[in-house]
């Protein structure tokens, strides 16, 4: 790392500054002084920044150590030296991971991971622990602790972690901050993060951590902020600071639960708080601006940084003060504490935010200061709503991303980093701050981390970017060299010390306290030591002499001190007198030499303080003989005319500084003199200019005169004179002559001379200059040249010669060699007065349009010398053309445009000159009249691209033809031919029509009758195959739409050609396929070169549909690396990637076939006829299908039957083919794609012949083949014989089971289509109507209250009497509800009433359902109480027999466990699992009542259960009656009902019911006792039909009920439903004794309540119902219903029937309740993460038993419950047939949950039976249930608390709640001492006064004395 320090950095003015000696020092001891000086380095700070940085890393965040710097990058932790070198690095990462995943060890437990970077999200020190905290973002955000000072050694790392231990955030761009705290046995760490990914989202967003114990980073038994749904919230955090009192959090949020507007807060946590009891937050409000975007605490001030102006692109810096932050939080919580967070004027001014079900409360005044960071029942999270706010100190022009400050020399400054990568530095001044420097510290565009760290010295700052680390000064005065810079950075650390000449801090300068010692930028009146004036200004080199220097603000010296100044390398010793100091200049031999090419060099004049600058000028030394030296042309002007006092001596040639010249001779003065009249430049004898000629003709002899002047200046005899002329390589010498004239004036004339350059060039400017004598050179006023010229360069013919400059005399010289030539050298007569008649070489073009207006181009010679010449002089076919005067061309071109003329029209070009004669053109120009006949293609895409043709006549009709479709150009490819045009569209806004139009000149020719049609752009959907071999050919089959409309579709492919790849030659890029007249379009070349070393290969693909392109893969050479795989549509390019649906296009080797013949493949393969070709090879199937691959023998195929990876095998044809290549035999050759392997040649073997079989053995083999036939006819007739009896008994078994399985299976199937046809109108009903699920508030209190139909609870008693007990009663209530929430409490409460032996099971379910209904307000603590009890009784269990635990409820958490359970998945239920169990209930209950049910005994033809099966042939018929709706419908409505004629009357009228009350809830209906069923027939015939009255049939003591077959009731009858009269007379009804829905059968109740000893019956008697008796007939019908009664199992073929129909059903609701395809509940999740944990906890390696519990808490105590029972759920009624078939579901989901083999036998019950072939599959299920929950991702903590806070305001009873207490206090009363006992013995509980609690409450519920 190269450091560069102050001096270094410098100049060289900053070296000679600092050069410093007194003039008395020696030379030698001045130099090694000086050398020292520059090579020492500045002894306080760099003053520039040391950086450090890793290539291929981003830096992430910076933490500061003694003697040490960490940074956390991506895959890396750096341990820097405060100077930045490195010490030591950690490798992190990359890690195999993933963010859906858990923490794994196993790969296979996360099939998604791959290697994922680790960025560094936390790092903080713990200086007490000596250890560097890491938190990087995989394996979900965990933490891991390093030694500080070696950082690569790993001190913790959490080897299997919980969510518990999920630290920082798992996605890199959401801000995870913390700081590590003090604790009381050791430092904790506090950390808060935003809202990351799915698996953490149930982190809470501020947590508080221990560091230290058996699990670090755990936030177990600690403080967490819990928020009720994160993202309602989102908060984002800024930075978190500490002081001594308290941490502070400065983050954004939602300003409430999911509103869009978002605010900036401060949070503060007192440092011993470790619950974050003490959480408080208050707004910030920056005036005006926007969200904090940085912060920092400084010494009593929290500075934040807002963003500002539009889209925050500024910022804004605001200072809150601490004290007033407090305040602000202090009052907040005063008014969340004492006043219930309302303030003075009844605002809202604090509350409990989160969503928590804390609220403020109304303590006792005091309790803010008993409680100064809060304790378990003060309210917390709390917010404040009164904002604080500050006005903002300064704003700055980009957005700030960093702040840091700092206190020093009295002085408060902020830092800042912004996005930019630049640091500022502010001065805090009161309420303003100043921006005084800004330096660019990382590369521009890059943000500064919000880590910016000030070391502990004050001297450097830390400046982290995403590319390196900085170590930049805090204070950068060395940086100044100088005090004007130094005053000017207005650095309020930084001043200049005077004496020390540099840029100091205050404390660092030691006279700082004297005037005029230590200068500062905010110092007022003063201003840096300088040169004010300076006398003389500059001195000759050649004497020595005085300065004196003025320079103001001069320190005083001390009596032995002294001032010098130096000149560089000479010293002398200054005299002081108030602010002037006179200095000695050197001696000229101490001058250094003048630079070259300068008269004078400028040292620098400094006046000194031992080796210290004061201030410094430059002073300059002249030397008056360079500058004659310096100026050759004109010495004297720039001697007299410098700024220096150099005079001019004329005799001797000399610039001296004196004076007078020497002898006496004339001088001319410096025009620096004043007083002097013969001065400056004007004065010098010098050549004024040319008197004539200016202009001098090669060849022909002239004489030149100048003017000069002020010769008067030299004396004696008259001298010489000579002119000198610096021709091309020669500098010529012309004697000349003086003639004086009046005055100082006078005229040299040059010797007469004839000039002959030696290059030909038609003007040649030549410089001259006069001397007199041979050296003395004359002054040239100005730059003096004159001019030669040529007249034969530049003029080829007459006409370009007589039109040149008249002056300079040029002729046309028409002799045997004509040429333009000076008039005088042309010889007499030989001059032409007029030039020859014009030529004219060519005419372009040689057609036109008859409208005229083509430009013509004619090219000649003597065509005019100016344009007037030829302005009417041209003619085109006879027809006059007007020339262009700009693009006229001095008898050289000629362009004019045509005029109009008739079609046909032809003739040369002529042009006239005046009078000469014409000059005609052999070429003819025609006028022809171009003709646009068609267009092809007429349609083209959008996108332009289309080669377009233009057909028609005489298009080659001039030179500038331009073509356009609509507006837009179309370029014309080259050439145009007579016939046709071609053209390549441009792109298209947008579809539509476009006329076609071409341009000859300025005529225009349109096809309006055949437009242009822009069509869509063609879209590909679909691309197969997309593999290849390199060899191409392979048919890709291209599906898309508009594919029609492309006229050149291509399949390209772009390549790196690393090496030299055989292509064809390089075209142009866009394959422009150029054609010439007549010819035919050329093939695209294979492959073409492009730039940049890219290869292109292409085939052209054929169109076969508007939707079907069909493109051979490209052939690509070996060696070259695949880079694009496109398809071009014209000007549309479509990658390969998004035309298949993201599948890349893949080139594999091409494939290798081994030659058939092993010999070799010249050999020939002898191959037998009907034998199938097996071929080896390599790579065969990796770019070809079988069905593309072609294998032919000579000329006939050989089919391909198999092709794998290593093998082909085809069937050749039977008979040998014909060779096809003239050899003697077939060639196998096989074709894939492009690629052809010729294999060998076949020889087909020819097949033997059979021998002759001898007749003799013929005949013998006939009889003896006779004799066997005989033989085995014989024993097949005895055999058959013995067996036919066996058979016949066989097949008649058969066809009974046939029959059997037969009948079974058609009624299976004919009631399974009837169900589904119910089925499907019964959706169409609940569509409109709904399932009739119960209400959450039913739902509750029938689960948590399963017997007693729903809340057995009453609100307290309120009569009159109750008046004044109920407020103190409801006080006492309430304080019971608070009590409940100390988990010590609660804890100890259920302890307490289990250990007492009266209180039975009943009372353990009823005070676990008392207590979900009491804390169903707070399910998240519930939760955790739960997580507790669960924990117990895991321990409990273990220590006997672990698979026992959750088998029964035998303690409250068990029930607390299936109460819980219900609540979480109520939603679960409605919105997946409640409509297959509905459908199912339904399914059952119309089955049942499709067929007859005994109303009696209550067994039923259709059910699932064997116990409830009717076995007896019952005959039925089914009805339809039209029910005249009654009570609730409205009149004249019939509906139909369908029932059977064997139904009781009571049994008609539910179905009815059922039927005109469809879609209304049971509990909304009338009851089926309220009402009777009156059948009517005709206007009159009204008849109420009951189950028993005067016409019942009585025999022998039996009594059967009464049906519709008994009423004769006919089909379709009507019928209605009218209410049952309340008097008690008439016909009495005994329907309710039997028929209730809750009793059915009633018979042992009607046998106790008969008279006379009738008994009931219906169906069949209670005597007949499984016992036979004799048949007294012997008729076919008695005798199968004898067998019947004799085996009834033929019966349960009924059960099979039943079960095959709801088959479908079963499997509906199983998958629904086993969640296939569907996400698992987030409560089943977490409950089953809990319970791995507690086997993991307890080490239970049995996976039986972990399946037992989860089957026992999830599946029987929740599902069962709700497969038996579907009354809790919906608002339905529940038969007994249905719920019998209801149990035997039950009872199978049961056998499916256990892991033991289901064995059945022939013995088994037969509801085991029933479904013995599917509990298989259904355990399965159950299985891959567990596993996939298993393999999920784990139910976050925070996740399930989002959960159950939504859940907790479900329940909104507050009197039932109340109830709920009351009743709860009534078994806290029945053992009130015991709980009291165990409350005063637990010290904890002691410390929080339970037990004194719970006596307030006894004492105002029931006015229980205490001691309080």
């Amino acid at each position: 790392m190269d450091l560069l320090w102050a001096c270094a950095a410098q100049k060289t003015p900053r070296l000679q500054c600092s050069t410093a000696a007194s003039a008395m020092v020696p030379r030698s001891t001045f130099y090694l002084r000086l050398l020292l000086l520059l090579l020492s380095p500045p002894p306080l700070s760099l003053t520039l920044a040391q950086r450090f940085s890793a290539a291929n890393t981003t830096f992430n965040h910076l933490a500061l150590a003694p003697g040490s710097l960490y940074v956390g990058a991506v895959n890396r932790l750096y341990q820097l030296s405060p100077e930045l070198q490195l010490e030591a690095v950690a490798v992190t990462g990359p890690v195999l991971d993933s963010p859906d995943c858990l923490p794994f060890r196993e790969p296979a437990e996360c099939p998604q991971a791959r290697l994922m970077d680790n960025a560094n999200q936390l790092l903080v020190v713990s200086n007490q622990a000596g250890e560097l905290v890491a938190c990087g973002q995989v394996r979900q955000g965990v933490c891991e602790k390093r030694r500080l000072g070696a950082v690569a050694e790993l001190l913790y790392q959490p080897e299997d972690p919980g969510d518990g231990q999920f630290v920082a955030a798992n996605i890199p761009g959401v801000a995870t901050v913390g700081l590590v705290v003090p604790g009381p046995g050791g430092d904790l760490l506090l950390v808060a993060r935003g809202l990351a990914g799915k698996l953490s989202r149930g982190v809470p967003p501020l947590t508080v951590r221990q560091l230290m114990g058996p699990q670090p980073f755990s936030s177990e038994g600690l403080g967490r902020l819990v928020v009720g749904d994160f993202s309602d919230y989102n908060n984002s955090y800024v930075g978190a600071f500490a002081d001594s009192q308290a941490a502070y959090f400065v983050f954004r949020r939602r300003a409430a639960r999911a509103q869009a507007e978002y605010r900036s807060y401060v949070a503060r946590i007192c440092l011993g708080d470790a619950n974050l009891y003490s959480y408080v937050e208050v707004p910030l409000a920056c005036s005006g601006q926007g969200l904090v975007q940085a912060a920092f605490l400084a010494p009593g001030t929290l500075l934040g940084a807002f963003a500002s102006g539009p889209q925050g692109a500024q910022a804004a810096l605001c200072a809150f003060p601490l004290a007033q932050l407090d305040a602000n939080m202090e009052d907040a919580r005063r008014v969340c504490y004492t006043a219930a967070g309302r303030g003075p004027s009844g605002l809202e001014e604090a509350t409990v935010e989160y969503g928590v079900a804390s609220r403020c409360v109304t303590l006792p005044p005091d309790a803010p200061k008993s409680y100064p960071c809060g304790e378990e029942h003060t309210p917390s999270p709390i917010a404040g709503r009164r904002p604080l706010e500050a006005k903002p100190l300064l704003l700055l022009a980009q957005p700030i991303s960093a702040v840091a400050a700092l206190e020093a020399d009295g002085h408060t400054m902020a830092f800042l980093g912004d996005t930019q990568g630049q640091l500022h530095k502010v001065f805090l001044k009161g309420t303003q701050g100043q921006l005084y420097y800004s330096q660019q510290v990382g590369s521009p565009g890059s943000t500064i981390s919000p880590d910016l760290l000030v070391d502990p010295s004050g001297s450097y700052l830390y400046v982290l970017t995403a590319e390196q680390v900085a170590r930049v000064p805090v204070a950068a005065c060395p940086q100044f060299p100088d005090c004007t810079s130094c005053l000017q950075s207005q650095d309020p650390l930084c001043g200049w010390c005077v004496l020390q000449g540099r840029c100091t801090r205050k404390g660092q300068c030691e006279r700082a306290a004297q005037p005029n010692q230590w200068l500062w930028s905010y110092q007022e009146g003063g201003g840096c030591p300088h040169i004010q004036g300076l006398h003389p200004a500059q001195h000759s080199r050649r004497e020595q002499g005085q300065v004196t220097l003025s320079v103001p603000w001069l320190p005083a010296l001390a009596p032995d001190e002294y001032f010098h100044c130096a000149f560089e390398d000479y010293d002398s010793l200054a005299h002081v007198e108030g602010s002037h100091v006179t200095c000695i200049t050197p001696p000229h031999d101490q001058v250094p030499p003048n630079p070259p090419g300068t008269d004078h060099i400028t040292l620098l004049l400094a006046l000194m303080f031992e080796d210290v600058v004061m201030a410094a000028t430059n002073f300059s030394f002249y030397d008056c003989g360079a500058v004659q030296a310096l100026n050759a042309a004109a010495p004297c002007r720039a001697c007299v005319g410098s700024l220096w006092r150099c005079h001019w001596c004329p005799e001797s040639s000399q610039c001296v500084l004196w004076e007078h010249c020497p002898d006496g001779e004339r001088t001319v003065y410096s025009a620096q003199e004043v007083d002097i009249q013969d001065r400056g430049p004007e004065t010098c004898p010098q050549v004024e200019g040319l008197a004539g000629p200016l202009l001098v003709p090669v060849g022909w002899e002239s004489r030149l005169a100048l003017h000069v002047r002020n010769l008067q200046h030299f004396r004696g005899l008259p001298a010489t004179f000579h002119c000198w002329l610096e021709l091309p390589g020669e500098l010529r010498r012309l004697p000349a002559s003086l003639e004086e004239k009046v005055g100082n004036e006078g005229i040299i004339h040059c010797q007469a001379q004839q000039f002959q350059p030696s290059t030909s060039q038609r003007e040649l400017r030549v410089p001259i200059y006069v001397t007199r004598g041979e050296a003395q050179r004359l002054d040239n006023a100005s730059p003096l040249h004159m001019t030669l010229y040529d007249c034969a360069v530049g003029h080829p013919d007459c006409s370009h010669c007589q039109a040149a400059n008249r002056s300079l005399g040029c002729l046309w010289c028409g002799q045997s060699q004509p040429a333009c030539r000076y008039g005088p050298l042309c010889p007499p007569g030989a001059a032409q007065q007029h030039c020859p008649r014009p030529s004219i070489f060519s005419i372009e073009p040689h057609t036109g349009p008859p409208e005229g207006g083509m430009a013509l181009t004619i090219l000649g010679s003597n065509l005019g010398q100016d344009f007037a010449d030829v302005q009417d002089a041209v003619s085109v076919a006879g027809q006059p053309c007007s020339p262009d005067p700009a693009l006229y061309r001095i008898s050289a071109r000629i362009v004019c445009v045509t005029s109009p003329a008739p079609n046909g029209t032809t003739g040369p070009v002529q042009v006239a000159i005046r009078s000469r004669p014409p000059g005609v053109s052999q070429q003819h120009f025609m006028y022809q009249d171009p003709v646009l006949l068609s267009l092809s293609p007429r349609w083209g895409p959008q996108a332009g691209g289309t080669q377009l043709t233009i057909h028609g006549q005489h298009l080659q009709t001039g030179d500038n033809i331009s073509a356009f479709v609509g507006g837009q150009p179309c370029p014309i490819q080259e050439p145009v031919c007579p016939e046709s045009i071609r053209c390549h569209t441009m792109p298209q806004a947008a579809p539509g029509e476009a006329v076609v139009r071409v341009v000859f000149g300025q005529a225009q020719r349109t096809l309006p009758s055949s437009p242009f049609i822009y069509t869509d752009n063609p879209q590909l959907l679909a691309a197969e195959p997309s593999v290849s071999f390199r060899g191409g050919g392979r048919l890709i089959r291209v599906r898309g739409l508009g594919l029609d409309v492309v006229q050149w579709p291509l399949l390209s492919v772009w390549l790196d050609s690393e090496g030299p790849v055989e292509a064809a030659p390089a075209q142009s890029q866009d394959l422009d396929l150029r054609q010439s007249c007549g010819g035919t379009t050329a093939d695209p070349q294979a492959c073409i070169q492009l730039g940049g070393g890219l290869l292109q290969c292409s085939t052209v693909c054929s169109v076969n549909s508007p939707s079907l392109l069909l493109c051979p893969s490209p052939a690509v050479p070996d060696g070259a690396r695949l880079r694009r795989v496109f398809f071009s549509l014209d000007n549309v390019q479509v990658d390969f990637s998004r035309a298949s649906g993201g599948q890349d296009f893949l080139y594999y080797p091409n494939p290798r076939l081994v030659p058939l013949s092993r010999e070799g493949s010249t050999r020939p393969y002898r191959l037998k006829p009907g034998n199938v070709l097996d071929v080896e090879g390599e790579g065969l199937n990796l770019g070809i299908s079988k069905e593309e691959v072609r294998a032919l023998i000579g000329d006939a195929e050989c089919l391909v039957q198999t092709l794998t990876l290593t093998h082909l095998y085809c069937q050749p044809p039977p008979r040998a083919p014909q060779p096809s290549n003239g050899s003697s035999l077939p060639q196998f050759v096989v074709h894939m794609g492009n690629v052809q392997l010729v294999l060998g040649p076949v020889q087909y073997d020819a097949e033997p012949t059979l021998a002759a079989f001898p007749v003799e053995a013929q005949v013998g083999l006939g009889l003896g083949a006779a004799l066997l036939t005989a033989a085995v006819l014989l024993l097949t007739l005895m055999y058959r014989h013995k067996s036919k009896q066996a058979l016949r008994d066989y097949q008649k078994v058969l066809v009974q089971l046939e029959s059997l399985e037969v009948g079974v299976g058609d009624q299976c199937r004919k009631e399974f289509t009837d169900l589904m046809t119910e089925m499907t109108d019964l959706s169409s009903d609940l569509e409109a109507s709904g399932i009739p699920f119960l209400d959450y508030h039913t739902y509750a209190e029938r689960a948590f209250f399963p017997g007693h139909g729903g809340c057995p609870l009453q609100p307290v008693p309120e009569g009159p009497e109750e008046e004044g007990r109920r407020a103190t009663v409801r006080q006492g209530l309430t304080q019971l509800s608070h009590l409940l929430n100390s988990k010590l409490f609660l804890l100890t409460l259920i302890h307490t009433l289990e250990e007492q032996p009266s209180f039975s099971q009943r009372d353990r379910c009823h005070v676990a359902s008392l207590l979900s209904l009491a804390l169903h307000s707070r399910l998240e603590y519930l939760t955790d109480i739960l997580r507790t009890l669960l924990g117990d009784l895991a321990t409990h269990y273990v220590d006997k027999n672990p698979k026992l635990m959750l088998r029964r409820t035998e303690s409250m958490v068990e029930k607390l466990l299936t109460n819980w359970l219900s609540v979480c998945l109520y939603a679960f239920l409605r919105e997946v699992a409640g409509e297959p169990l509905y459908m199912l209930f339904r399914a059952i209950q119309n089955q049942v009542d499709k067929g007859p049910v005994d109303a009696v005994t209550g067994k039923a033809k259709r059910t699932l259960n064997d116990s409830r099966l009717l076995r007896e042939d019952v005959e039925f018929r089914p009805l339809t009656l039209m029910v005249l709706a009654g009570p609730g419908a409205s009149a004249g409505q019939h509906l139909p009902a369908r029932v059977l004629d064997a139904d009781t009357i009571t049994q008609v009228k539910e179905k009815v019911l059922d039927q005109v009350y469809k879609g209304t809830p049971f509990s909304q209906r009338p009851s089926v006792h309220s009402l009777d069923l009156e059948w009517r027939s005709g206007m009159a015939g009204h008849l109420t039909l009951s189950d028993e009255d005067l016409t019942s049939v009585t025999q022998n003591q039996w009594k059967r009920l009464n049906t519709l077959q008994h009423y004769k009731v006919p089909d379709g009858a009507t019928v209605g439903l009218i209410p049952r009269p309340h008097t008690g007379a008439g016909t009495p009804s005994l329907a309710p004794s039997y028929l209730s829905a809750d009793n059915m059968p009633m018979l042992e109740d009607r046998e106790d309540g008969d008279e006379g000893g009738l008994r009931l019956w219906h169906l069949v008697k209670a005597t007949e119902d499984g016992e036979g008796t004799k048949p007294r007939r012997s008729s076919l019908r008695e005798r199968e219903r004898a067998r019947a009664k004799a085996i009834p199992e033929i019966y349960l073929t009924r059960l099979l029937s039943m079960k095959g129909t709801l088959q479908k059903f079963v499997d509906d609701t199983f998958q629904a309740i086993l969640s296939v395809n569907r996400p698992v509940p987030i409560a089943v999740r977490y409950l089953f993460d809990f319970l791995d944990e507690l086997a993991e906890q307890h080490s239970v390696q049995d996976p039986e038993t972990l399946h037992i519990w989860k089957t026992n808490s999830l599946l029987l105590r929740f599902w069962v419950n709700t497969l038996k029972n579907p009354q809790v759920i919906f608002d339905v009624r529940v038969s007994d047939n249905v719920d019998a078939s209801l149990a035997v579901v039950a009872q199978t989901f049961i056998d499916s949950c256990t892991l033991s083999e289901h064995k059945v036998g022939r013995d088994s019950p037969v509801n085991k039976l029933l479904y013995a072939r599917e509990i298989p599959r259904y355990k399965q299920m159950v299985e891959k249930y567990y596993a996939d929950i298993r393999q999920s991702s784990p139910a976050s903590y925070q996740e399930m608390n989002s959960t159950l806070t939504e859940l907790s305001g479900s329940y909104t009873s507050t009197a039932h709640c109340l109830a709920a207490l009351h009743e709860l206090y009534t078994h806290i009363h029945r053992y009130y001492d015991q709980v009291i006992s165990a409350l005063e013995e637990d010290p904890v509980g002691q410390k929080m006064q339970l037990a004194g609690r719970l006596q307030q409450v006894a004492a105002l519920v029931e006015n229980k004395v205490t001691h309080l």
